[in-house]
């Protein structure tokens, strides 16, 4: 059996196999991370959505009795409330949806917000001291980078264009993540603002990896041995993958979402801000259908999430799938339902055998 053509990554990251479970907020879990750690690959948790002492709680769960590196994963978007104006704008563009739902859009609960990486995330950093933090819409402020590498924690960021990818580098970013338009859930785009004008993945990440000097990681529409095998000939170093995990028992993901992704098309998802208030892509429902799937209406990211959050609790204790959040890329229909430890090993055994067939 050959050799992974680039070890940088396995190297950087002191794993050994190329791979790298993406943090999905609220479809992640320890048990997921734990079983692609034990595979070799590397295991991520996304934090966004998880308090300080949460991500403490996790990271220490991870911690017992298991040795293998972990990825926690931050967000670094501006928190820029928006003006009274543009939510009653957002309100009353959803109004018809709580009429249709019975429920009172003049009544929201609070729900936790997606906040940046900040001095308190800073310090349960450095006090469970991951081997990897990964960010996701840039970087965090210098001087907390600076405190990150001070305790040598390796640092991935996302970019979806080579302008981005030299930035994070020269900003101290160890390796990169080249975020494909097919990837699922959100862009990690800080620098660019037009999503029509977002590359794929196999046009985005040779001309990243011609840019930097840093190991490049590749996600978006990977879920099989053939596409970590084509990733590499492009020049990546290792491979990011979300949607492909989703299916897997140790992921978090509910009947009616897990049902979604069995019956997904190749043209079953699109880009919306609808959710959040930020491009992300997710499998159509009849909410995207009648909506969207984009619209101007949608307040700053994250806050557009609060006054959808009603519509997802009120569709999913109804049994629909009409307003629920459902992230995922275009590769969901070669996704496979399987145990994540056995799914890493065979993806890694499938582009192995790729490699070879291709005589490089």
């Amino acid at each position: 059996m050959p050799d992974w053509p680039d070890r940088r990554l396995l190297q950087l990251l002191n794993i050994e196999l190329p791979i790298i479970q993406a943090p999905m907020a609220g479809s992640d879990t320890v048990a997921l991370a734990r079983a692609v750690a034990s595979a070799g690959g590397l295991g991520s948790l996304a934090c966004a959505l998880l308090s300080p002492d949460a991500v403490r709680e996790s990271a220490r769960a991870f911690r017992d009795q298991n040795a293998r590196p972990i990825n926690l994963n931050f967000f670094c978007h501006r928190m820029e409330a928006p003006e009274p104006a543009a939510l009653e704008t957002w309100k009353e563009f959803l109004r018809p949806h709580y009429e249709r739902c019975g429920l009172d859009i003049e009544r929201i609960p609070a729900p936790r917000l997606r906040m940046p990486f900040d001095e308190e995330y800073c310090q349960v950093v450095e006090e469970v001291a991951p081997e990897i933090v990964s960010f996701h819409f840039g970087m965090p402020e210098a001087a907390l980078v600076s405190r990150l590498k001070r305790r040598r924690i390796i640092i991935l960021s996302t970019a979806t264009s080579v302008a981005e990818a030299r930035w994070l580098e020269a900003r101290g970013c160890d390796a990169i993540i080249a975020q494909g338009a097919e990837a699922g859930g959100h862009r990690g785009m800080f620098l660019e603002t037009d999503i029509a004008s977002q590359a794929g993945l196999f046009a985005l990440l040779p001309q990243v990896a011609d840019a930097v000097s840093v190991p490049v990681i590749a996600a978006g529409g990977i879920a099989d041995g053939r596409g970590v095998a084509a990733a590499f000939a492009l020049g990546a170093s290792g491979v990011q993958l979300g949607t492909a995990y989703l299916l897997c028992p140790e992921a978090n993901v509910t009947p009616l979402y897990r049902r979604a992704i069995e019956e997904m098309t190749e043209s079953g998802t699109v880009l919306t801000n609808l959710f959040s208030g930020r491009p992300a892509r997710g499998i159509v429902n009849r909410y995207l259908q009648e909506c969207g799937p984009m619209s101007d209406a949608a307040p700053a990211f994250p806050f557009a999430a609060t006054y959808v959050a009603p519509l997802r609790a009120a569709a999913e204790k109804a049994g629909s799938v009409d307003y629920l959040q459902m992230w995922a890329g275009q590769s969901g229909p070669l996704a496979k339902s399987m145990g994540a430890e056995e799914f890493t090993r065979q993806l890694a055994a499938e582009a192995l055998r790729q490699w070879s067939k291709t005589g490089s």
